[in-house]
């Protein structure tokens, strides 16, 4: 519910607000001090991200019997610890790590974060009984504050800018705001339908030359904290319980970003992965 009200505000500095507005992402004046007003309030990035990095990865099996799939090195460094320094260098130094398959070797490895510069917390899913890709945001609650937060996964590589995508999720006033990358052959994704950018739903494996858009979703999202009570107890995905609920209430967002964006589903993918991955510059 918004509230009208009426401010006093130094000619000059209002100049300025104005001189945002641009009709498209920023609206109208009340649009530019409403979300002056929510950055100030909520800071650059949220403050807290959780990594998802509990699953087995059956597709990739050999290469993961005794690696889980986080760890598969890409240029020297684990692909959770590639994700690890996209969260430092925009400042998220608090980190949940949601593990399951082989979880002491990601334990071990990255124990408390001191040595990144973060703070870890484990929260330790059965392997046996996995709680899927949105289980365990359900089961982290406890360890959240009443803000927006992060949630990425863990097997993938993606250049992205995170200030503007939480800027982007502000502007939206949405629930969910969810990272959208450009393939080439979008048969194999579910890819997004849009109205401006937001998210009416997934079409999952389009045939060739009838998909919606070749967006499809990045794995990595921005929620406000009210999204962990729509996720029932238990084993639960992002994609089945979670997001089809948010679009039919208008509050599913995209963020389409250019940067690059990798998934590696073999090993091939791995020695593509390891030829082209020139760090983040976004």
């Amino acid at each position: 519910m918004k509230e009208r009200v009426t401010l006093t505000v130094d000619k000059e500095l209002l100049s300025k607000v104005d001189a945002k507005v641009d009709g498209i992402n920023i609206k109208n004046r009340s649009h530019a001090v409403e979300l002056f007003l929510r950055r100030a309030l909520r800071g650059q990035v949220p403050s807290t991200a959780i990594i998802l990095a509990g699953g087995k990865a059956v597709k990739m099996l050999p290469l993961v019997e005794e690696t889980p799939k986080p760890m598969l090195l890409i240029r020297g460094k684990p692909m959770l610890e590639h994700n690890l320094e996209l969260l430092k260098r925009f400042g998220i130094r608090n980190v949940i790590i949601s593990v399951g398959h082989l979880k002491e070797r990601i334990i071990d490895h990255f124990k408390d974060g001191s040595q990144y510069g973060l703070s870890i917390t484990y929260l330790e899913e059965d392997p046996e009984h996995p709680l899927g890709t949105a289980g365990p945001i359900r089961k982290a609650k406890h360890l959240l504050k009443d803000e927006p937060f992060l949630v990425l996964n863990a097997d993938e590589l993606k250049d992205i800018n995170l200030e503007q995508f939480y800027h982007a999720h502000l502007q939206n006033n949405g629930l969910a705001t969810i990272a959208l990358t450009t393939v080439k052959d979008p048969s194999s994704f579910g890819v997004a339908l849009l109205d401006g950018m937001r998210i009416l739903c997934f079409v999952e494996k389009p045939e060739p030359g009838k998909a919606p858009s070749r967006l499809i979703s990045a794995g990595i999202y921005i929620f406000e904290p009210s999204v962990i009570d729509l996720i029932p107890d238990g084993y639960a995905m992002l994609e089945v319980d979670l997001f089809p609920k948010l679009a039919r209430d208008s509050k599913l967002y995209g963020y389409p970003f250019a940067g690059a964006w990798y998934s590696p589903r073999t090993s091939e993918w791995l020695e593509r992965i390891e030829k082209e991955w020139q760090g983040y510059k976004a």
